[in-house]
């Protein structure tokens, strides 16, 4: 999943995109050396061990890697997709999203 995520966030970068990860690695450091080894450039919060941190916890996840998809307001939209059907998803919800100093504006006027 590494490669295709480095290339979405890489792709998708001038978007109102944003790739953040929640890793389980065994340690922070652990996690640093992950990140270097495969190039990770974007955001990554160290959660603790696989289901037994915080953010595992309340959000229910038991498996590895796990992708939401969240809209522009914070809704979860996509749990799970993987590739092509990610990549559409994104897309979809990218094109969602209120244009500034366009002819849309966002909630915020």
């Amino acid at each position: 999943m590494i490669p295709h995520e480095r290339e979405l966030a890489e792709r998708l970068s001038d978007k109102p995109f944003t790739l953040l990860g929640i890793n389980s690695d065994e340690s922070r450091s652990a996690l640093k050396k992950t990140m270097a080894d495969e190039k990770i450039t974007w955001p990554q919060i160290h959660d603790g061990k696989p289901a037994e941190g915080p953010i595992a916890k309340q959000w229910n996840i038991h498996a590895w890697p796990m992708i939401f998809v969240i809209d522009h307001t914070g809704v979860i939209r996509h749990r799970g997709l993987r590739d092509k059907e990610l990549d559409g998803a994104v897309l979809k919800l990218i094109e969602a999203v209120p244009q500034r100093g366009g002819r849309t504006t966002d909630q915020h006027g």
